[in-house]
């Protein structure tokens, strides 16, 4: 038996024109038709004044629109500690202060420091020495200075630590502002010996470049390190008086501190801390980092000189230390 089609569905009302749908309106009425077809929009109403405002907002106001963001915040910028460093952010550039070197007028307003020796990843995986690299930043972590290392190729890798080098230190428009300036002295770093000329351990501070501003001068002691800070006439100002013991590892993870003296010895004036950077980063790299904290009206060369007094200590007890870590680790 033969099956005739399936029934239809009733036909629904449609568009304009079709059949079911909803008769025309007058000629000539309301808007202009639309595409394909052949009516428009009824007219409105005689009298009408618009749909009511939107809940919340009275008749007649206009709702303020929001400013349009052609970014979305955070899109598209990859986070901090993501592959990509933060950019630095520099401390604001004071105002000139009278009888004050060139480009030191930030140490002016701090009378602490922080410096962060960058991890060089090329010498972490070769273990090649390179020039060190240091970040000098305020409390705030405002980077107020820039130091990077300049020496010898052969003395780098044959002399390690003892190695002479001139350490530039730049402002935020990568003028040189400073210079710390140490010979290289293969016999120096002893402290009973110190008192001789060739092996005491010390540096030169100029600022500006070609201007003595202070010396740092390692003199002879029993056990602890003991240093002189003079001025430009090589007049002693302050003492810096080392730690008997300085270790840092595993089981003593400690902050290792020079403390700053006056001449005569009775009064702390100021620190220099090398700080704990952690297991993985104290074993691995030789990135280290030092806290320096002196009186806010201390003169301005002195601080610089103190600053520089930061370069020699890093290189005299944690850079050795490092290298030796690494010799015993390759034997």
């Amino acid at each position: 038996m033969e099956q005739g089609p399936p029934p239809q569905p009733p036909e629904q009302p449609g568009a304009y024109g079709q059949p079911g749908g909803y008769p025309p309106p007058a000629a000539g009425a309301g808007y202009p038709p639309p595409p394909g077809t052949g009516a428009g929009y009824p007219p409105p109403a005689p009298g009408w004044k618009g749909y009511p405002p939107a809940a919340g907002y009275p008749a007649g106001q206009v709702q303020q629109q929001m400013p349009m963001v052609s970014v979305q915040p955070g899109y598209g910028q990859q986070p901090a500690g993501m592959g990509q460093p933060a950019p630095a952010q520099w401390m604001p550039a004071p105002p000139p202060v009278s009888n004050c070197p060139p480009g030191l007028e930030y140490l002016s307003q701090i009378d602490q420091l922080l410096v962060h020796q960058q991890v060089e990843l090329f010498e972490v995986m070769v273990n090649w020495e390179t020039a060190n690299r240091y970040q000098v930043k305020n409390s705030l972590g405002q980077q107020v200075y820039f130091a990077h290392e300049e020496s010898d190729e052969f003395q780098r890798q044959c002399c390690g630590a003892k190695r002479g080098f001139t350490m530039h230190i730049t402002d935020n428009n990568n003028t040189e502002v400073m210079r710390v300036i140490r010979e290289f002295k293969y016999c120096g770093g002893c402290c009973w010996c110190a008192s001789a000329g060739p092996c005491s351990m010390e540096i030169t501070v100029e600022a500006p470049v070609g201007h003595v501003v202070g010396h740092v001068k390692q003199t002879a002691s029993f056990m602890a390190p003991e240093f002189d800070i003079l001025n430009e006439k090589e007049e002693c100002v302050l003492l810096i008086r080392g730690p008997v013991c300085i270790c840092q590892g595993a089981l003593c993870t400690g902050d290792q501190e020079f403390k700053i003296m006056n001449r005569d010895e009775t009064q702390e004036v100021g620190k220099i801390s090398k700080q704990w950077s952690g297991l993985v980063k104290e074993y691995f790299t030789k990135a280290d980092n030092f806290g320096i904290s002196f009186p806010m009206d201390l003169d301005i060369g002195m601080k610089a000189t103190m600053l520089g007094a930061v370069f020699l200590i890093d290189f005299m007890f944690f850079e050795q230390r490092q290298q030796q870590d690494d010799d015993h680790h390759h034997l």
